[in-house]
């Protein structure tokens, strides 16, 4: 997802010029709609997760079987597909310079420059997606972007709250790429269609948890989705792939993503889920050109999740190991790094079956 600056530099002004009228629109629907206060209060930072309880994190446990653990998040590299503008940089200064000690220690240490908490396998928080209204830019239980937000950090909406509790719940992936047959779901087409083969549906979501034997998704769970779209950017062969075929895969990886339609987002919501996640860079559908899903609006989940209800999402996740041993359910385990008045944060969740 894009990050919107409030200010400008000269040059992209004046690029900016001939689309004024449409960053003059807003959308009061939030305010209207009493998205806030939240059902935790006016003063809750952390949305969903408080959901998790006692009761829900031992039942989570209880799916330990095998004593297997998978990670989930992908390798942070250079060359890794970035969406938009997005970068990831890494350098190694050396060494200290000199060695310590009669034992002669040395060390190395690094610099990274990135939107750290917006690529690569990524968690997004409170103060990444908000609404325009005509009061001001609406994130997660009404703060406005203006009375918080600064360019050293996002006060309330800082993703360090959220990082405070963490996520330990029963983690359900559901296999849509077999759901449809296939080893990878395609990219949605346009104009917005709920029977695009690449966007999955509340129907689709109820007809994976029968199809796969679970238990129906309820309150607490953490849902993803797995849609093959992920190996674009494959988690073992891509230091395999030569400099100009991975060129190629980041071009389609980010031309657009299958994923769950605006219905699934609603149905989950429903249940009360905490998180959702996928092993595309946006979880939700987005059609190439438009990144519309089931309606004109894109990335509408984040909006209706994120903004509206406070659940949160994890996006470019590595499901290879659980597709290979057929694992559905699973403790999940994960926490934001407390990054204070960061929009999101980097990670390596953890699935434990």
């Amino acid at each position: 997802m894009m990050n919107y600056p409030k200010t400008y530099s000269l040059a992209v002004f004046a690029v900016m010029l001939p689309f004024t009228t449409c960053a003059l629109a807003v959308n009061d629907e939030p305010l209207n709609d009493n998205w806030a206060p939240s059902e935790w209060g006016p003063e809750d930072k952390v949305g969903a997760v408080n959901r998790t309880t006692p009761e829900i994190v031992l039942a989570a446990m209880k799916l330990v079987k095998q004593g297997k653990v998978a990670t989930l998040g992908k390798i942070y590299q250079q060359d890794m597909p970035s969406y938009g503008a997005r970068g990831w940089k890494l350098t190694i200064p050396r060494d200290y310079g000199r060695s310590f000690g009669p034992q002669e220690l040395v060390g190395s240490e690094e610099i990274v420059t990135a939107e750290l908490g917006q690529i690569g396998t990524q968690f997004d928080g409170p103060g990444h997606i908000g609404v325009r209204t005509s009061k001001g830019d609406f994130h997660y239980n009404g703060r406005m972007m203006e009375e918080v937000g600064t360019p050293y950090g996002l006060g309330p909406l800082g993703v360090e709250h959220v990082a405070q509790v963490g996520f330990v719940c029963r983690g359900v992936l559901l296999n849509a790429a077999k759901h449809r047959g296939v080893d990878r779901l395609p990219i949605p087409a346009q104009p917005p269609n709920k029977g695009d083969p690449g966007i999955i549906t509340d129907e689709d979501v109820r007809a994976m948890v029968e199809k796969q034997g679970l238990a129906p998704i309820g309150e607490g769970d953490c849902v993803f989705l797995y849609t093959g779209h992920g190996d674009i950017w494959h988690p073992s062969l891509w230091d395999t792939f030569p400099a100009a075929e991975k060129a190629e895969r980041s071009a389609l990886f980010n031309s657009g993503a299958p994923g769950f339609g605006i219905s699934a987002c609603e149905y989950l919501a429903s249940q009360k889920i905490i998180l959702t996640g996928a092993d595309s860079w946006g979880t939700e559908a987005a059609a190439a050109g438009t990144l519309a899903g089931e309606n004109e609006q894109a990335f509408e989940c984040h909006i209706k999740l994120i903004a509206k209800r406070g659940i949160w999402n994890i996006e470019n996740l590595d499901f290879t190991q659980l597709i290979e041993d057929g694992v559905s359910e699973f403790l999940f385990v994960w926490s934001p790094l407390k990054m204070k008045g960061a929009t999101g944060s980097p990670g390596n969740p953890v699935a434990i079956y």
